[in-house]
């Protein structure tokens, strides 16, 4: 349902003030006397208009004791809110959205939304250490064992979900909190993600050679533009609430793996091919948040600053050009190769 219920509560003297407001931004709503001289509206309201009619009640009552708003998801409404040009609301003192603009951010959840969404999963609580280190034994074992519904069991797991989202979401927006808590919590969770898989390649016995695993030592430009998938579609799967299992599958199947496979590697005595799943996953990741910052734009979430997203987009630009550049040099000198990875596995054993 692309409508949500806002209720407000403000002190009696402030109702023509938030009724002025609301008429600004609501299809619908009604009011109701509540104890303590205070004042609660119950609004309807479609998901492109959420977040201005928020911005607007912080900016004008944030500092009014007794202020209190949250927002509810809705199942069904009758009858139904009409979303057309005809019928759109008066914006502020911004020009009206274009056709492209109103059909792609009309299902958009709002910015506080997206946080209350992500903030439990951007602290390395031990939880997530848990989550981290289990779903990278699955993924490990998968892969060794060739089994692919195995690894993506340990994709729905989706333990890296909440601090990639978080990093793409901190640079769209300017917020540097945001920011630091997902990438620290991100190292933390693809520092566990690599130890686990160092733990599976030292006690139990693999064969390098099983497609699972050698095909996270390569790097090929297919795996870019999969990276670049799975970052656009787990952003807007992500912004439009949907099931976080889905995005964890759209966004692991990039960064889980690629770490497991690193540790096994690693812990099975192939440093080389190690270091390729490393790679593979440092490519992965600009990837996600390359498309994920793009994603978020395109969907009309409103920047902070745009000279400061802009800036932080064009370096992941720039990174992902450097290591696509990389990945060209090394196919043409044959380093990034099926052959050339196997030879090499095989002259270790």
């Amino acid at each position: 349902m692309s409508a949500r219920l806002v209720v407000a509560i403000v002190p009696d003297t402030e109702v023509e003030n938030i009724e002025a407001i609301l008429a600004r931004h609501c299809r619908r709503f009604w009011r109701e006397a509540v104890p303590g001289g205070l004042e609660k509206f119950s609004c309807l309201v479609q998901l492109r208009y959420t977040e201005r009619l928020l911005e607007e009640l912080e900016a004008n009552f944030a500092e009014t004791p007794g202020f209190t708003a949250y927002v509810e998801q809705l199942e069904a409404i009758l009858p139904p809110l009409e979303e057309t040009p005809e019928t759109e609301l008066p914006g502020s003192d911004t020009p009206p959205p274009t056709a492209l603009e109103r059909f792609f951010t009309r299902d958009r959840v709002s910015t506080d939304e997206l946080y209350d969404d992500i903030a439990e999963s951007l602290q390395p609580r031990p939880s997530y250490l848990l989550t981290v280190i289990l779903s990278s034994v699955i993924a490990g074992l998968g892969m060794r064992s060739g089994q692919t519904a195995v690894v993506i069991g340990a994709m729905i797991i989706a333990p890296l979900l909440g601090p990639t989202m978080g990093i793409a979401l901190a640079a769209t927006v300017g917020n540097g909190e945001l920011g630091r808590k997902a990438a620290m919590t991100l190292v933390i969770g693809s520092l566990l993600a690599i130890l686990a898989g160092v733990a599976v390649g030292m006690l139990v016995e693999i064969d390098p050679l099983i497609p699972e695993l050698r095909n996270r030592t390569l790097v090929q430009p297919a795996d870019i533009a999969l990276a670049l998938a799975c970052g656009a579609a787990g952003v807007l799967a992500f912004s439009r609430a949907a099931s976080l299992t889905l995005v964890g599958v759209m966004i692991a199947v990039a960064l889980v793996p690629p770490l497991a496979a690193c540790g096994i590697y690693f812990g099975a005595g192939f440093p080389v091919a190690s270091g390729n799943a490393l790679f593979l996953f440092a490519i992965n990741l600009v990837c996600v948040n390359v498309a994920g910052i793009a994603m978020f734009l395109f969907q009309g979430l409103p920047p902070k600053s745009w000279r400061m997203t802009g800036g932080i987009l064009a370096l992941w630009v720039f990174v992902l050009l450097l290591l696509a550049s990389m990945m060209a040099g090394r196919l043409v000198l044959g380093l990034g190769t099926v052959e050339m990875v196997a030879e090499a596995i095989a002259n270790r054993m």
